[in-house]
């Protein structure tokens, strides 16, 4: 009796087993087709102006990694007022690197991209490679506030700051690096997960010349108070 009921059990047992691979299976292509994005670790990102524009770049995934929006950078390069040629951008926290490409598509005349990441910026550099940007775009492995500390003062037309948000403690030190080696005249983006106003940024020489709030991004455009101002 009790041999009978254990052969039941296990019938019982299997039967569930086979639906539940049954359910998988008609689930297959869904699943099979997010396990292979998740297995490549591939993503895409867009430049959306200047001569490269609608170019896909493949950019490696990374937990925390997080292109600026297409949205968010259509106003900034509006803000910028789209022509950049001449300029000299750095971009100190690159990622993806999307945004000093957009300033090299829109005719930038030196880019350096940083980022700490070794595959991220063999990433990078293979992409320059892709779009023929050696003479005009520039990437190197490292730390950004290190960088903007080893600017020369006053040397960068824009300085692009979309440091990890989950690290709060970068912001503050790339700000104070940012003003020290922008120009007088020249512009700071800043892309925080909170508003940066006037009592944060007037003890560090800034203020807001753009803002905008798109989602979890909140957008700064910032200049330098001038010396001679009350």
């Amino acid at each position: 009796m009790e041999a009978r009921f254990k052969r039941v059990q296990e019938r019982q047992l299997a039967e569930i087993a086979a639906a539940k691979q049954a359910k998988a299976v008609r689930k297959g292509p869904a699943t099979g087709k997010a396990a292979s994005q998740s297995a490549s670790g591939v993503g895409e990102v867009r430049i959306i102006g200047g001569q490269w524009r609608r170019t896909k770049l493949s950019v490696a995934q990374r937990p925390g990694l997080r292109p600026t929006p297409d949205r968010v950078r259509e106003t900034l390069f509006n803000w910028l007022g789209q022509d950049l040629t001449g300029w000299r951008c750095l971009d100190a926290f690159a990622g993806t690197g999307v945004l000093g490409f957009e300033a090299a598509s829109r005719g930038a005349q030196q880019v350096r991209v940083v980022e700490q990441d070794a595959g991220l910026a063999l990433q990078l550099e293979r992409i320059c490679a892709q779009l023929g940007a050696q003479s005009t775009l520039q990437v190197q492995r490292g730390d950004g506030i290190a960088a903007l500390h080893a600017s020369a003062p006053g040397h960068w037309d824009v300085v692009f700051l979309d440091p990890p948000f989950d690290v709060e403690s970068l912001f503050s030190p790339a700000l104070q690096a940012a003003v020290q080696v922008v120009a007088d005249d020249g512009f700071i983006y800043l892309e925080a997960p909170q508003p940066w106003d006037e009592t944060h940024l007037a003890p560090l020489g800034l203020k807001r010349h753009r803002y905008l709030k798109a989602g979890a991004v909140h957008a700064h455009l910032l200049q330098k108070i001038p010396r001679n101002a009350p």
